[in-house]
This record gives structure tokens, sequence and C-alpha cells, in this order.
């Protein structure tokens, strides 16, 4: 909450709020229901009481008023023979009288010398009633008709009342408009009486017995605008009526005299010349038709004990003459759900009448469900004793158990109840007549639990005073004075919805009377005093009820003893007295009442104060001792043992009670309601309102000030507790406490919730405590305790005036709008919240705050209607806890900002926007920032848009708790929470840019057209503002979470080029890096052993980008180097090959770029890093190789059964063809490959020598065309793994045999040389143990030999031997070697044939090398020399020519021809070879 100064305290409101509530239930527990207590008094001794003497009176006449003097004038004119009646309409303050057919209309509360006089024709006026005119007959200005009846006639007289000039008078004037067309005859039948509902239906009693209603409308065609229908007729009356004549109707007719409607439940009371009591029902709804229930005839009987009839154990009594029924009323509901009316007799008995069937049941207010059934006497109260002016004495015999003598009995003639009160004019026999006053006994409703928690009988037993006024004259007639009805307004809006007002229709100012059937406790310090006129044969009596209040104020004001005082204390109670005592000292009456002088309000706050009157707390020692021994004197477990608490004096007790009963109109309802169209059931098909009006508002707000202003005044002049409290010395750590409230009991009882368990023992006297009580509070700690309970009141009623005070001025503004900018959740929270929860909750404030926002941006808005500083100033002033400084600055922030998206100038806006930042700035923890950043946003000023959530952020944990791990567990969420809240702004705005929703989806809303709405160019330059100034914040949380939202938004490149220092290690971090840094010293490259997951391998490729972006190439290289040999455990998380490949090729290049490096800084680096990088690179491709292998092996198998195996092939296979696990076997170890790095002997001991990847000969010509490279893979490893087996080679000979056999088989000569040139070029020719020249050599020479002699294949002089140059890379000096060792190993040539064909192939391969010194010698390249040869190794040669390899070659030649001479062959066969050897010589001896 947005606490001030001193007020700065949460929970002493919520405390405080509880105690609130717990104090309105038991005041609402406390109040029993008139049929309780009428119960309950039957067992009382005296159900009536007397005022004391010496104090002022209860009842007293206000004022007396004489008839008008033409009224008098008139009457004596007629002698006193005329007809006159009178009455009294206090819907509009008028009296009323009529003499023969004149009647006269003025004011009763006042004499202005106006007297209206409206004469009809010469009949006299027999009925008289004012009813509300139906809306749409008459003109606005009618507002009420006046209905007069006459023997022949019944006229209609519109009632124009219309305001004084200031407005303070709503009935000043009135007028009387005569309605010629609203005139109808009444048929002969005579009118006794006339009465009307609210809702302005007439009804009328006739002298023949029945009720008719006067209708009328505007007319149309035939229908006439006035009419009158009978209600009671049928069909047997009729023919009665119409058909036989009066001289044949016996039965005489019990006219109606009197009808009474009781609003509240839609019935009509009747009352006959006879005694007669109809019950008649107008429906649920108050207009359905007129239907009699019942008639009870013997409502008074003359048999019962009160009247002289025979009672058990008991004397014979004179026979009384049978009372009569001289006034009936309804009862609201306010004062029972059980009793419904009340019948006064003529002997003062009052008859309380019930019509309902059930036992414990009633009609309820509206209720359709249950009608009346019958007219039954629920209960009786005897009628007042004679004498009560002289006081009354209790005894022990209740006054209802007591006949009077037929001389003392009371003789009423009339009576008025309204209530709860009664007035009855007594004529017995005495001098002079009197009025008896009758209310409820106020001293009898204090809420006095008893010690189970619930009231006793006697407690709740109905006790009333009698105060008697002689008079002159006899009561003709009584009403209630009604409120103005801006008053009535005010207190039907307050307690609409607490007292049953929801069923009382308009008006306001009748339905606010029943207020007062709660009594005068509960109300006095919002109704004013109780004012009943009475209209006598002498004139006008405006009686006064004074509340217990009044009699302390005139108590106050004369020179009072003070016993009598202390007698009022007494009577009271002190928590009563003290709440009184405040009502003066603050001023909280009535307005209406009579001003409050300074010196009854500073009596009252000295008797507020006095511990004489109101006490000290003490503790309550009437629960602290247990009887601990049983009545043997034996030992005993003991009863339970209450712990005392402390009781505070009246003055907190007083308080309570005053603060509770001003919150009890709001406080547990809705402050808010839904109000919409008729039917409307649904929530969302109203508006939203609120619930009380403002004028309720503004009077309990100001009667709420004024209490806590008093209390705060008479703190600060250290008066009372509080002085006794500053002078302990330490005031200020009680009241003033920023800790919790002392003490968390609830209980009721008149304790105090704030008690604490401390306790105050001397040490000296421990060894006693066994003996007797501890003391568990001094008398410094209980006064402490009760004035700190205090100040948590006070700042409870100054927390509910500023509530008010804001609710006031949101109805200002159309709560319904500013409701619909919450949002459908808050919207109902806001319907659900009550005044309690917006006083004392975390919600209420909430919702309050969000309420005052949508007010500030209504006013800011492009259709405000003012500035921040205006409303502002309001409520700084009017709600200080609800908005405070950090409230106005951020609203003037707003207003900037709004003032900022209107103008287009780019610096003004700059500027405008630069001054909401500051604001802001100094209000971190204080402003929405999801919905100002958003404007920010808009405004394109992104340093606002970042820096302002983290310093809401740092507010946060301004300790960095979370971060260093010293926070508490319980809150640790809560504030990691709160914090990624304020973080995900930020990320949010970056998602924006991005065009990106906040769910990481692409946006198609406000997100992405934002994101549009920008070039790209500047999107870019947004975007890094953003993470500059993010980076240059010290969260190393946030850096994370940055970094988290940058790489999920594809932003990468952004983050390695703008990250901040924390990046590597976040980086790391998020890659699970290991104990050893990546980057420390040393070229070793440390094996990675715990798997890395695919979420985690992204952030490693950044990390080695980042080494790369800073030209760390040796990180780098390593970081690769961990990717690529990543271990994983399942295929979906592994890379593929082709992936590992890419990081070791890209290892391997940073690994080369950092040895450039090294060197151009002359810092030299180990060449063993590049090697081994190379080295893996190669195994890695072997892997690759392998994998393929397998895997189309596995396809093989599958696609090639068995069966299909050709049974000539030279290698079969059929064992492992027929084989299908072979197939299987193929298929895991080729995913076992495609999961982790092998070494390169696990390659070829676990992969290539168990599938024997090189006898795949009898396959199709089409898969044998791929199977060389089997043979090559196992080459390949074999060289790279530098092997050397045994001396002859075996498995060498055997891989290059089958390769040769294959492809000679498959292609002849041709495809063996391709072969040879293929593989070979892949081997290092040095390598004599993976590329043996020799037999590779022999074994081509001779097949070549064979296919030519037997004609299969025409094979040249020159194929192998430059199949030979081929596999060794072009250098002719190791293929020369291989045949030169050829020609001279006789075991090895037996044949001259073949011997022949390899010295053609020594010519060959001369030739060629000669042509390359031709072409050197000549400054052209081989190419262009050897224009007749393939030139395909004398690339290599051009320019290593020499003399000394032309001198070489000239000498082979030269050997070589002799060599040809010596083979005993034909000279045809050997000529050609001669030659070539020859010309070779001579080509190379020439000059040219």
């Amino acid at each position: 909450m947005a606490w001030g100064e001193d007020e700065a305290i949460g929970p002493d409101v919520t405390s405080a709020g509880l105690h609130v509530s717990e104090r309105i239930g038991r005041d609402a527990a406390a109040q029993p229901d008139l049929e309780e207590a009428l119960e309950a008094s039957r067992y009382a001794s005296h159900p009536y009481s007397s005022h004391p003497k010496e104090w002022p009176p209860l009842v007293e006449v206000a004022e007396t008023r004489q008839l008008p003097p033409m009224l008098i004038e008139r009457y004596n004119a007629a002698a006193g023979e005329g007809t006159a009646l009178c009455g009294i309409f206090s819907d509009i303050h008028r009296a009323w009288a009529t003499v023969d057919n004149s009647f006269f209309v003025w004011r009763f509360d006042k004499w202005d010398g106006q007297c209206q006089v409206h004469n009809v024709d010469e009949q006299a006026i027999c009925a008289v009633g004012l009813a509300r005119a139906k809306p749409g007959i008459f003109v606005e200005a009618i507002q009420y008709l006046l209905v007069l009846a006459t023997p022949v006639e019944l006229v209609l007289v519109g009632v124009c009342c219309s305001a004084s000039a200031d407005g303070t008078d709503p009935y000043a004037e009135l007028s009387l408009q005569p309605l010629p067309e609203y005139m109808i005859a009444t048929d002969g039948v005579t009118m006794t009486c006339i009465t009307c509902t609210d809702k302005g239906q007439i009804f009328m009693a006739g002298r023949d017995g029945h009720i008719y209603e006067l209708q009328y409308s505007t007319g149309s065609g035939w229908r006439k605008r006035c009419r009158k229908v009978c209600l009671t007729t049928g069909i047997g009356s009729l023919l009665s009526r119409w058909v036989l004549p009066n001289a044949f109707k016996f039965s005489t007719v019990d006219p109606i005299v009197d009808m009474v409607i009781d609003e509240e439940r839609n019935t009509v009371y009747a009352r006959t010349e006879g005694m007669k009591l109809q019950l008649f029902d107008l429906g649920a709804s108050g207009d359905g038709p007129l239907t009699k229930i019942t008639e009870e005839k013997n409502i008074v009987d003359p048999r019962d004990a009160p009247y002289g009839g025979r009672r058990p154990n008991a004397a014979r009594a004179a026979r009384s003459p049978k009372p009569s029924i001289v006034c009936v009323a309804p009862l609201s509901a306010m004062e029972s759900k059980w009793l419904h009316a009340v019948a006064v007799l003529s002997d003062g008995k009052r008859l309380f009448l019930s019509t309902s069937g059930g036992s414990g049941s009633s009609v309820g207010l509206n209720n359709g469900l249950q009608r009346p059934t019958c007219l039954k006497i629920v209960a009786t109260r005897p009628s007042p004793p004679l004498g009560v002016g002289g006081g009354l004495t209790f005894g022990a015999v209740s006054a209802a158990g007591r006949a009077q003598p037929e001389d003392l009995a009371l003789k009423v003639e009339s009576a008025f109840y309204s209530a709860g009160a009664l007035i009855m004019s007594d004529s017995s026999a005495t001098a002079m007549s009197s009025l008896l006053a009758v209310q409820k006994d106020s001293a009898t409703q204090l809420s006095l639990p008893s010690a189970f928690g619930t009231a006793s009988r006697g407690s709740r037993a109905l006790r009333e005073t009698v105060s008697a006024l002689p008079v002159e004259g006899r009561m003709l007639c009584a009403s209630d004075v009604y409120p103005l009805p801006d008053a009535a307004f005010i207190m039907q809006s307050l307690y609409a919805d607490v007292e049953c007002f929801a069923g009382f229709r308009k008006p306001s100012e009748k339905a606010s009377i029943k207020l007062w059937a709660k009594g005068d406790l509960p109300t006095q310090h919002i109704l004013p005093r109780r004012r009943v006129v009475v209209f006598n044969t002498m004139g006008l009596m405006e009686v006064v009820f004074n509340r217990p209040v009044d009699i302390l104020r005139k108590l106050f004001d004369g020179n009072t003893l003070r016993s009598q005082i202390e007698e009022f204390f007494n009577r009271f109670g002190a928590g009563e007295a003290a709440a009184m005592c405040l009502m003066l000292a603050a001023k909280l009456l009535y307005a209406e009442d009579s001003l409050i002088s300074n010196a009854v309000s500073e009596k009252a706050a000295e008797a507020f104060e006095d511990p004489g009157l109101v006490g000290m707390p003490q503790i309550d020692g009437t629960t602290a001792l247990s009887n601990t021994r049983t009545q043997a004197g034996g030992f005993s477990m003991g009863q339970v043992v209450q712990e005392a608490e402390p009781l505070f004096s009246g003055a907190y007790e007083g308080l309570c009670l005053c603060s509770s009963r001003l919150l009890y109109p709001v406080w547990e309802l809705p402050i808010m309601v839904i109000r919409g169209p008729a039917g409307a059931n649904e929530p969302g098909d109203g508006v939203v309102v609120c619930r009380l009006s403002t004028g309720a508002m503004k009077v309990l707000e100001s009667k709420i000030r004024s209490l806590e202003t008093f209390l705060r005044s008479r703190r600060n002049k250290r008066r009372g507790l509080y002085g006794y409290v500053a002078g302990l010395g330490d005031s200020g750590s009680i009241l003033y406490k920023t800790g919790p409230i002392i003490g968390s009991s609830s209980r009721s009882n008149g304790k105090s919730p704030y008690s604490s368990q401390i306790r105050d023992m001397n040490p000296a006297d421990q060894s006693a405590s066994s003996k007797k009580p501890r003391l568990l509070y001094t008398s410094a700690e209980l006064a402490a305790m009760e004035v700190r309970a205090m100040e948590c009141l006070r700042r409870l009623l100054r927390r509910s005036g500023e509530a008010l005070f804001l609710l006031q001025l949101i109805c200002q503004h159309n709560v319904a709008r500013l409701a619909q900018t919450l949002g459908n959740d808050l919207r109902k929270k806001l319907i659900q919240l009550t005044f309690h929860q917006l006083v004392c909750s975390e919600d209420g404030d909430q919702l309050a705050m969000r309420i005052i926002s949508a007010l500030m941006e209504y006013y800011i808005g492009p259709e405000g209607r003012g500035t921040v500083d205006e409303i502002s100033t309001k409520l700084r002033e009017g709600c200080p806890s609800y908005f405070n400084e950090s409230d106005y600055k951020y609203y003037l922030a707003v207003e900037c900002l709004e003032r900022a998206s209107m103008t287009n100038n780019h610096d003004e806006r700059e500027i405008l926007a630069r001054d909401a930042f500051n604001l802001l700035t100094k209000i971190p923890d204080s402003a929405d920032l999801s919905a100002i950043c958003k404007r920010f946003e808009n405004l394109r000023f992104y340093e606002a848009v970042v820096r302002l959530p983290l310093q809401k952020a740092q507010a946060l944990d301004a300790n960095a708790d979370v971060i260093n791990g010293q926070i508490d567990p319980r809150h640790h969420d809560t504030v990691t929470f709160q914090r990624e809240q304020c973080y995900e702004i930020v990320m949010n705005a970056l998602r924006t840019l991005k065009g990106v929703g906040q769910s990481g989806t692409q946006g198609v809303g406000k997100s992405s057209g934002l994101a549009t709405a920008v070039d790209p160019a500047s999107r870019s330059k947004y975007i890094k503002q953003i993470i500059q100034l993010s980076v240059q914040w010290p969260d190393t949380v946030f850096h994370e979470h940055l970094y988290r939202t940058l790489i999920g938004l594809g932003l990468e490149n952004e983050l390695l080029e703008y990250g901040g220092s924390d990046l590597v290690s976040f980086l790391q971090s998020a890659g699970r890096k290991h104990q050893e840094e990546v980057r420390a010293g040393g070229n070793k490259f440390h094996d990675l052993g715990a798997p890395i997951s695919t979420s985690q391998t992204k952030y490693l490729e950044l990390l080695a980008r980042y080494y790369v972006l800073k030209g760390e190439h040796i990180a780098a290289a390593r970081m690769l180097l961990i990717l690529a040999e990543r271990q994983c455990s399942t295929s979906e998380e592994a890379p593929t090959l082709d992936q590992r490949y890419q990081y070791l090729s890209s290892a391997v290049l940073q690994a080369k770029s950092a040895g450039i490096t090294a060197d151009s800084s002359r810092n030299p680096i180990d060449s063993s890093t590049v090697d081994l990088l190379e080295g893996k690179l190669a195994v890695l491709r072997f892997q690759m190789q392998i994998k393929q292998e397998l895997e189309l092996m596995a396809s093989r198998l599958e696609n090639h059964p068995s069966s299909s195996e050709s049974p000539s092939d030279p290698f079969p296979r059929e064992n492992i063809l027929a084989d299908a696990e072979t197939a299987k076997a193929a298929k895991d170890k080729a995913k076992e490959l495609s999961l982790n790095l092998k070494s390169i002997t696990q390659l070829y001991n676990d992969y290539a020598v168990p599938f024997n990847l090189w006898e795949i000969s009898n396959l199709p010509v089409i898969e044998l065309r791929k199977t060389h490279s089997w043979g090559l893979v196992c080459l390949e490893m074999l060289s790279f793994a530098n092997y050397s087996g045994d001396a002859d080679s075996k498995i060498v000979r055997e891989i290059w045999a089958r390769l040769l056999d294959q492809a000679l088989t498959r292609g002849g000569v041709a495809e063996a040389c391709s072969v040879v040139k293929r593989v070979g070029s892949k081997l290092d020719p040095a390598d004599g143990a993976c590329l043996p020249l020799d037999i590779i050599c022999l074994h081509l020479e001779k097949a070549a030999l064979d296919r030519l002699s037997s004609g299969e294949e025409l094979v040249g002089d020159d194929d192998v031997a430059r199949a030979l140059l081929g596999a060794c890379k072009g250098l002719p000096e190791p293929v020369l070697t291989v045949y030169d060792q050829l020609l001279s190993n006789g075991a090895i040539m037996p044949s001259l044939n073949l011997k022949l064909r390899l010295l053609r192939s020594v010519l060959a391969i001369l030739r060629e090398w000669g042509m390359s010194v031709i072409a050197h010698r000549l400054g052209t390249t081989s190419a262009g020399a050897s224009f007749f040869f393939d030139g395909t190794f004398s690339l290599n040669q051009t320019g290593a020519s020499n003399q000394g390899v032309r001198d070489k070659i000239i000498s082979l030649a030269n050997r070589y021809m002799t060599e040809v001479r010596r083979l005993n062959l034909p000279q045809n066969q050997t000529e050609n070879v001669y030659r070539g050897f020859r010309e070779l010589e001579e080509k190379l001896l020439s000059p040219y």
C-alpha cells in the first residue's frame, strides 16, 4: 500500500479492519427480532421503565402552532354543526382539514402564512386522500393527486409542489390544480376512508362495506378518463345491491372505517366499525388484484384474562367493557421477520399479528413464494401503567400479570405507531388528557454478551420507556415528519443493502424512517432526531424524541453535577457512553440537529478521556484462575484455564463502537454493482456503477474524517492515555511502531484483539509464582497496548475516509467507462470488491491503482478535460495513501509521453520522452512498466525501455540477495518471478523489433505491425542500442536472460558482436563447461567425456564463433574439436558425420590460421596441433566411408538374396549373402558409426575386418564398379596407420590381388589400369607396404600379355606403364626401379615375350621422361612438347629437367637397347623396341 508519514503501517489497518468486522458481526447478532424480544419479555418483571427525573426529558414538545385563522373562521361559521375532518400529508409536509365542502391545506412544520382552500360542490366532504400521480397522464408539474369524496361524487385535484429559490426546501410552494375531467359519481356509496399506495393506486372504503379502486387514465375512444371499480363484490353482492330492494336486506352492514397498506409485503389491513380486522393481498409485486385473505371477528376477546375473564387460581374480577381497536399499523421487516402488524386497543394493550400460517416463517420482502394466509395474534403487550411521570419501580411481579382497576386503566382515544414508537392519547379520569410516548429503552440495547458468547434471555427482552406529556385537547391524528428528500436519499443509499431497503419503493422519505426501528444507539450518529406532528383539537404540536446522545449533550450543556454524568455512564455502560462522547466531541450528529457548542464538545472530550468515567485498561481476571482442587480436598486434574487477556477501557470500546457503526453500511458490501435493463441477468448485460450515491459517501466521509481528526488532535496534544504513555518516555516505539501489531487474538467479550504475550514478572517473585497468579502485564504495558490499538483504529478511519473520497472522485468521471478499461478479469474483481477489501487488502489497493490509472489516462488523453496537476492535487489532498508523490510523478511522466506521441517535431518528442524518463527513474518501483515501456517503444526511446525495468528489478532486490543466494527460500520464487517480469519487458521490445510475438512465434498483431513499420536499417540500429544498453547494466542474471533471448530470436551475430564480458562464461556454462577451462594454456586437447545435449550444442557453436570473431584461433579450434567429438547416447541427439566433418575441417582451418598469425607475429606455434587435427579429420573420413559401405552392404544383402548368386563366381559369398543377420549386423554397425567418432584401430579391427570389405566379387557388374572403394579404404587405413606387417606383406598383397582380379574380370586390363591409377594415387609411392608396385606391375603385365596373345583384348604397349606412373603421381623413378628389378630377376621373368613387353613399357616411361626434358629446353610446357603423349606426369616435371636427368635417361636408354639385343627373339619382334630406345637417345643428344 502507498502510505505516507506516520501512517505507513499497513498491517495495523488490516488488523483493525478485522476487529471492525468482528464488532459489526457482534452488533448485528445482538439485535433481536421483535418476536424474540416479546417472547423474552414474558419472563421479565419490568417490561416498562421510566426516565430519570433529573435528566432532560426523552420526549418533549418542540413547538405548537395554531390552526390557520381562515380554518377557524370557517369552522366557527358552521357553529360546530358541520362535517369536519382533519389529517396530515407527510409526503408534502402539509396538514389538512375540511369543513363541510371546503378543503384547507397548510404547512405543518412552519407557518408561512399560506393556507390553500379548495371548495367542491354543495355536498360535504366525507373522505380525503393523497396519491402520487402516475407518470404519463398529467403534466410533470402535477406530482400528487388530491382525492376528495362527497356522498355524490369523487373529485381529483392536481397538487403541484415547487422548491424554494435556494433549493433547500423542496415543499416551499404548493398549488392546487382543478381537474374537471376527472370527476365521477359515487353511485350512492358514501366513502368512509381513502388510502393510496406508493405506486399511485387509490383504494376507497364505502359505507356499504366494500372496497373500491379509483382508476384514471388519459382516456381514449369510449373509455372514460376516470372510473370507480368495486374490488370486493361478487355475484351475490351484485344481486343484493341491484335486484333486491333495501326492504328485503335484513343483515346489517359493517363498514370499513380505516385502511392501512403494508408497502413492503403488499398487503392491506382494514378495520370495521364492528372491530373486525380484514386482510387483503395485492400480490407479490403489489399490482395484482385485491384478494381478500381472511376476516377476524374476535381479535379482541372479552374472555381474555386481562379483561376480567376467569383465570386459574384467581378470584373473579369485575367484568370490564370490551376494548376497541383504535389503531392498526404494519411492522417493517426491519423490526421483525415473523410479526407483520400491530393493533393498539383502547385500553393501551397491543396485539402483535402475523399473516403467516406456519411457525418460524414469514412473508418476506417482495417474496412471491409465500403470500399471507391468515391473521393471528402471536404476542401481546400489556398497557403501560399510569403514573409514569413520577417514576416506576420495578417489582418482582410482571406488569403483564396484574389487572389494573377500572378507574386507573388507560382510555386511549387515538394512537399512532411507527417504527417502534407509539403515541397514545389518554383520556382516563384525570384533570386533563395526556400524550403517552412509548419507545424502546436504549439502555437495554447494549450488546453485552453472556459468558457463552450469546445474549441471555433477560438482555434480549423488550423493555420500553414511557413518557407522559400533559396537553390540552384530544389527539385527532399524528404522523412522522419525514426528512427532506436529499437526506432521505442519502440514508436509503447507505442502508439499502444492509437493512432490507432493497424491497422498498419510492419515496425514499417514507422508507428512511424505518431505520428508527433499529433503535437509537446504532443510528443516532447518522439519523436526525425523530419528530412526530400531532394534530389535536387545539392545533398542531411537534413532538421530538431525544436520543441518548441528545440527553448527554444537554447534560453537558447545563450545570450538571458529576454524579449525573456518572449515572449516565452507569446506565448506558462506559463503552456506549464513551461512543456518545466521541460523537459530541467530533461533532458527528445529524446536520439538522442543533449545533454543538465548543464548550459541549470540550466537555465531551474530557469525559471521553476521564479514567473515572471510562475506566482504565486492566486484566480480565474472571478467566485467569481455575480451581484445581476437589470439594473433598483431593487432587483434581483441574479445569481448562483460559489465559487472562487485557480488557481495555470504555474509551477504546467507545471508539470501536463509533467506528464500526460509521462503517457498518459499507464495510462488508461491494463498492460497485452492475445495473442494466430489466431482466438482465448476466453480468455483462449492465454497466458498472458505484453502489452508494455521491452524497451518501460525502456525508459518511465527513463524519469519518471528523472522528479521525479529533483523535489525531488528542494524540498530538498528549491527552488522556496518550499523555500517560508519552510520560513513560518511550512513546515513539508504541505509537509509531512499524512492526506487527501487538497480539493477534480476535476473541469477543469486549476484549481488544491487539493483546500480546508480554510477560512482566520480577525475578525475585518467581519463587512465589506457584502461590499467587503472575501479573501478565503492568499498568504501563496495558496503557501502551490500548493506545496502540486506538492508533490502529485511527489509521483505519483515515484510510476509510480516503477510500470514500476516492470513490466520490471516480463516480464523478463515469465509473462504467473507467471500469471498461480494466478488462474482464479485473472488472469481475472490481464488482466483487468490498469496502473492507478496498481499505485493508493489497487487492483493493491494486484495483484502486488501476482505476486511478484509467482516470489519469482519461484526463491526459486526447479527449481529456484537464491536466495531471489538476487531478493529482485532488488525489494527493483527498487520498494520499492511494495516491502519493510517486504516483504524481508517474502520471506526470504519462502526460509527457502522451504529449510526445501527439507531436510531429522530432526534437520536441525526444525532450518530452527524456523528461518522462527522468521522472520515472526517481520512482522505479512504483510505475506500471508493462504499459509505460510500450509508450517508450512507440516513441523509439529505448533507453527508458531498458533502464526502467532494470531499475525496478534492482529495487525489488536491493541487496542482491537473489544473486548471492542469501534470500529467504520462502520469498525466493516470488522475488525471482517479479524480477523476470521486469526482464521480459526488455525482451518483448526485442521481440517486437524482430517481428516475433511474445510467445516466440511470428507476430501477427501489434508486434509485427510495429516491426514492419521500421525499415531494416533502423531496426538493426535499435536492436544494437538495446543490446548495448543492456550489456552495460551490471546484472549477470539479466545478462543470461538477455543472451538466451537473443539466441532464441536468431540474433547470434549481434550477440557475438555486442555481448558483454560475461558472454564467454555464459556460453561455457550454458554449454556445460568442464572443470578445465577451454582457453587454458597448452596445446593438448582434453577429451570431454560427458555427453553434450543438442540444446547445449548451440552455445558451444556460438562460443567457437566468438573465438573466431575475436581472432583466438586455437581456442576456436579446440571448441570445434569438442563439438566434433561430443559423445551422444541416441541418434536423435548425435550430429551427423558430415556435421562432425565440418567441425573438424573448421578446426583444422583455425589451427592453420593460428600458425599463420604466429608466423606473422614471430611467435612460433607447435605444429602438432595441426597434425593432430588433420589426423582426426582423416580418421573421420575413413569412418564416413566405412559407414557408407556398410549401409550399401546392408541394402545389397536385402535386395539380392543368396538365390540370385552365380555359382561361377570365383569368390563365393554364399554364407554372407544368404545370412539375413549379416544385413542386420551391418545396419547396427553403421548406426554405431553415426553416433560417436571411432579410432583408426576400432575402424579397421571392429568394422573393416569383420565384414571382409574387400571380398565382394560375386555381385552384378553395376555394383562391382563400386567395390574398389572398399579395398581403397582398407589400403588408406593401413597407409595412414604406417602399417608394417609380416615380411611378405601378405595382407596388402591379398588386397591388391583381389582388387586387380575383380577389375580384370569386370573390364579387362583397361579397367585394372584405371583402378591402379585411382587407388594408387591416394597412397604414398614411397610406402612400399601399401603400394607394392612390383606385384601390381607383374600382375598387370602378365594379364596384358595373355589377353593380347589370346586376342581377347587389344592392350596398348604403354597402358600398364601409364597406369603405374599415375599411381606414383607421375614420378618415373619408382616405376623404372620396379621394372628394372623385374627385368634383372630371371626367376620371375622366364618368358621372353613377357620380358619384351616389360621393355616396351620401360620405353614408354623413358620417352615420357625425355619429352619433359626437351620441353624444358625449348622453353615450353611439357603439354606442348608431348603432342603425341598424354603428358599425365609431365606437369610435375616442368622446370625439373637438368643435365643430370638427361644423361640418366640417355644411359638407361643405352642399357635397355642392349637388353633388347640380347633377347633371343625374332628381329621383327624386337626391332621396333630397339629403334625406339635409339631415337630417344638421339633426341636427347640433339642440341634442339
